[in-house]
């Protein structure tokens, strides 16, 4: 097998994993030449992945700086689960009753985000607990709103960097529970309700004195080096 072609949204995914995982923070620099490096690739390349999450609110260019991930205002938090509040009921309202085998992969998920949260694997844990929304829409079929989650539970996770203390692992992850139990008895009245309050709860969580905690940090080798393709063999 030759090696796999490295596109720029080869690279654009890399980084939005990284976000959804917390390992990419807000105001974290982007270095073009960094990246460019990592994948191997041309600047051009990188510059041209950057510029299509630029368009997406995912970075940020500073003039004679840089790029940087993006730093929502305490405002645009506010908009990010008013976003989700619309969307996500919405999407259930619509779904019907799942198939078991639909119903079976979302209970996976959700044990595995018990398990990442008992094991205080804080990447796993963050990862699974933003990916259920994602989940949840792939598997309600509709591949536009299985965008639309990327980009809203990337920008969730960035508004938790910067606004929300993360001691309500395990409430949300009985949250997201619930409403695969009540998809699974065809109560979707009831899992668009859950799914309001659980939104309704992460967004009473935002706390705008918390901005600033932690700080950027360059992690970009450790976090985006391509895998070793001998080390998977």
């Amino acid at each position: 097998m030759g090696t796999p072609v490295i596109t720029k949204a080869k690279i654009a995914e890399r980084l939005i994993e990284s976000i959804l995982t917390a390992k990419l923070r807000p105001g974290e620099r982007l270095g073009e030449q960094d990246i460019a490096d990592l994948f191997q690739v041309s600047r051009t390349l990188v510059r041209e992945a950057l510029m299509h999450l630029q368009t997406r609110g995912f970075v940020e260019v500073r003039p004679r700086v840089g790029w940087y991930v993006a730093e929502p205002s305490f405002d645009e938090a506010r908009e990010t689960y008013a976003a989700r509040r619309v969307v996500e009921p919405g999407m259930l309202r619509d779904a019907g009753k799942p198939l078991q085998a639909t119903l079976k992969r979302l209970r996976k998920h959700i044990a595995d985000e018990r398990e990442a949260i008992a094991s205080g694997d804080a990447a796993a844990r963050s990862w699974l607990l933003a990916d259920f929304h994602i989940c949840l829409a792939e598997c309600l079929g509709n591949r536009f709103l299985t965008s639309m989650m990327v980009d809203l539970s990337a920008r969730t996770t960035l508004v938790s960097e910067l606004y929300q203390s993360k001691t309500e692992a395990k409430v949300f992850n009985d949250d997201h529970a619930a409403i695969v139990e009540a998809l699974a008895e065809g109560d979707n009245a009831r899992a668009e309700q859950l799914m309001i309050a659980h939104i309704d709860a992460l967004a009473s969580r935002l706390d705008e004195s918390l901005v600033g905690r932690g700080g950027a940090r360059n992690r970009l080798r450790s976090i985006l080096a391509p895998e070793d393709p001998a080390s998977s063999k």
